[in-house]
């Protein structure tokens, strides 16, 4: 759940794919339905699939289900187009639908660069000699402003260290070396798809997705580095994704909790409870300003269950 929120976080809309020969909803259905809505996500289409594998009345029957299923959701208004890939049924009607129901978001290209992290990387094949050493490779999706080959960037929270038995996060400054979309090399790259950045990095500290998390932007412009939080908070009414739809519990101080906020995830102890607030201190520092959304999971049977979302304040 923790990885699926952290892709979602770079997505402007989403399809929500049911299977038509499956009993709906399945609990991973409600889950991939809830992170569309904690995350916020309002452009969305519902995709019927399979209808290959079932007869006309069960598939109406299905269709149907679906139609209740997200009744009072985010979803509600989305259309419902039942599909066969297998057989190329209803694809034209699904591009027809990305077209509509999914706009590409109007830019202001005049603010700010910023890329949220989702992967990092060490391109280099073992055995490398120096000379020939390429700088760490980020991978993610810009959501604002433009990069270009050259650019000067930071990364925060960047790098963990170990001061005095503390975590503490050293921001990282380099420079754009090349942009990559769809396996073409471009001189500039905006907002849309996702991109991968070369840089000067050392590649030790972008391997393994070791800045997974992280923003990229232009130094001086990200948000501050948070140790600490404060946010507003509305747990759902039950439990997502356990089969049971168990009753959500009311946050206790002292309780510890997975946040997932952008593409960055975090443990965090909680301070301080309110009605719909509290306050928590975190195992790992994020990048976070006002409002950015906050996913909040539970340690429920062995699992990380979705409990409510929230929104940064302060």
């Amino acid at each position: 759940m923790a990885t699926m929120l952290s892709g979602a976080a770079v997505m402007d809309g989403a399809i929500l794919v049911i299977a038509a020969n499956e009993k709906c909803p399945q609990p991973q259905t409600r889950e991939h339905l809830a992170a569309i809505d904690t995350l916020g996500l309002k452009n969305i289409i519902i995709v019927q699939n399979k209808i290959d594998l079932v007869k006309r009345d069960d598939a109406i029957r299905s269709y149907n289900d679906i139609a209740k299923f997200v009744e009072g959701t985010v979803a509600e208004e989305a259309p419902i187009i039942p599909v066969s890939a297998q057989h190329n049924i209803n694809i034209d009607m699904l591009l027809q639908a990305i077209q509509e129901y999914l706009p590409t978001p109007k830019r202001d290209p005049n603010k700010p660069g910023r890329m949220h992290i989702v992967r990092s990387f060490d391109v280099n094949n073992p055995g490398t000699i120096i000379d020939d050493l390429s700088g760490g490779v980020l991978g993610g999706s810009i959501y604002q402003g433009s990069f270009k080959v050259g650019d000067e960037v930071e990364i925060k929270p960047g790098l963990p260290t170990r001061e005095k038995n503390k975590l503490k996060m050293r921001e990282l400054v380099t420079e754009i070396t090349s942009l990559h979309i769809g396996g073409t090399t471009v001189e500039e790259a905006i907002p849309g798809g996702l991109v991968g950045v070369g840089t000067l990095l050392d590649p030790s500290l972008s391997k393994s997705d070791g800045l997974v998390g992280s923003m990229l932007g232009k130094p001086g412009t990200l948000p501050p580095v948070r140790d600490e939080l404060s946010m507003k908070v509305k747990l759902f009414g039950s439990v997502v994704g356990s089969k049971e739809q168990e009753k959500v519990a009311s946050i206790a101080k002292g309780e510890k909790l997975l946040l997932n906020v952008g593409t960055s995830k975090t443990m965090a102890d909680v301070t301080l409870v309110k009605k719909d607030y509290l306050e928590a201190k975190l195992s790992i520092p994020i990048c976070g300003e006002e409002t950015d959304r906050v996913a909040l999971s539970r340690r429920i049977d062995g699992r990380w269950r979705l409990i409510g979302a929230g929104a940064l304040s302060g």
